[in-house]
């Protein structure tokens, strides 16, 4: 059993932890790693964990938690609105792995889509790798359409 929550300022380490964990094998970042290797020193972790900063200095309030019945923060989602153009946008959702499969994935992007309505957008984004098979299955689960594939290129300078 679990609830899901607004998130507080003390969540943000959790998250970066579940974040890092969740993101192994379907991550841009780890995809340059592999290719490249470590760049300045820094992991695809550390720089997968940046994105979870971002998401907070962005809208806050567009992250919520899923917490488990002992507190343990399990999951996240991340939302911030465009309101300009009616659009929510999901830049990460993540479940630790110990907590996947039990339809926390699911809840948390419903309590998502419902913050969207209730701002009174009209259309909601997710993005995600080919390669997040369990992804691209939820997502479209709920209702989401492949809309464009996009292709992310490197290089060393």
């Amino acid at each position: 059993m679990f609830t899901i929550r607004q998130f507080r300022p003390d969540d943000h380490e959790r998250i970066r932890e579940i974040t890092a964990e969740a993101f192994d094998g379907v991550s841009i970042d780890q995809g340059i790693e592999n290719e490249f290797g470590r760049i300045n020193d820094r992991s695809w972790q550390w720089r997968k964990k940046r994105h979870v900063d971002v998401d907070v200095e962005r809208e806050p309030e567009g992250i919520f938690v899923a917490e488990s019945e002992d507190g343990e923060v399990i999951g996240a989602i991340s939302t911030w609105c465009d309101r300009e153009a009616g659009t929510g946008h999901i830049p990460n959702l993540v479940i630790a792995s110990g907590h996947r499969g039990q339809g926390i994935g699911r809840a948390l992007i419903q309590h998502a889509l419902d913050r969207f309505r209730a701002e009174g957008l009209t259309h909601a984004r997710i993005e995600t790798l080919v390669q997040n098979e369990v992804g691209r299955g939820l997502y479209e689960s709920v209702g989401f359409r492949e809309v464009a594939r996009q292709i992310h290129f490197a290089m060393e300078l």
